[in-house]
């Protein structure tokens, strides 16, 4: 089975590699910042859009490729607070304002999943999509810690401004749901949504 993740995030890579998964990863190429909706409608949007723009370029480019099962998984993550969506800062100076105001504040982050499995005709192509949801408890950081934080240029790179996993994880006091969810990808979701295609989880297994 091939296995495509259509982003970029190390983050979902390296959550798959550590399940067993060794994806090929095809960046998608879609503009983010092309759509809008309520946060979690965004997030799901964004995966489909994704997932759909990377299975288009296989199903053009790769006739001969598809001869091999091959399934292709897009990915988007967005952070709400008080209903409005927050995706990548678009500058340092955003990031330390959006850190001064979520420190010691929850919010939920949204990962939307879309799962498209593809064959050798175009409608026989079968997907599936669905969005996982985790609150996330901020802790207080001091500005220092904060100016520090976002010289790195890590929380340029994420969704919220703020990873789990690596330096922003001293920064988030804890998570309420799948903490997958909050890495940018939900593997109980997508176990899920792969049975829903007939697709076996070991079946992808590479060790």
């Amino acid at each position: 089975m091939r296995f495509v993740l259509a982003s970029a995030s190390p983050a979902r890579r390296a959550l798959l590699q550590a399940a067993g998964v060794d994806p090929e990863v095809i960046v998608s190429g879609v503009d983010e910042d092309q759509e809008s909706g309520p946060p979690g409608e965004l997030a799901l949007i964004l995966a489909e859009h994704k997932a759909q723009a990377v299975a288009e370029r296989l199903a053009l480019n790769s006739a001969t490729a598809l001869l091999e099962p091959t399934v292709v998984l897009g990915c988007d993550s967005v952070l709400e607070r008080d209903g409005v969506a927050f995706g990548k800062p678009a500058s340092a100076e955003e990031a330390v304002a959006r850190w001064c105001d979520m420190r010691g504040q929850e919010g939920v982050l949204h990962t939307g999943h879309c799962l498209i499995a593809l064959n050798h005709q175009p409608a026989g192509h079968r997907s599936v999509s669905a969005l996982a949801s985790a609150t996330v408890r901020f802790g207080t950081p001091s500005d220092t810690e904060i100016d520090s934080y976002v010289a790195t240029g890590e929380p340029l790179h994420v969704a919220g401004g703020f990873t789990l996993d690596r330096l922003g994880g001293w920064f988030v006091d804890g998570i309420d749901g799948d903490p997958g969810t909050v890495l940018g990808l939900s593997l109980p979701l997508l176990r899920r949504l792969l049975a829903d295609l007939g697709i076996s989880v070991p079946s992808l297994w590479t060790q």
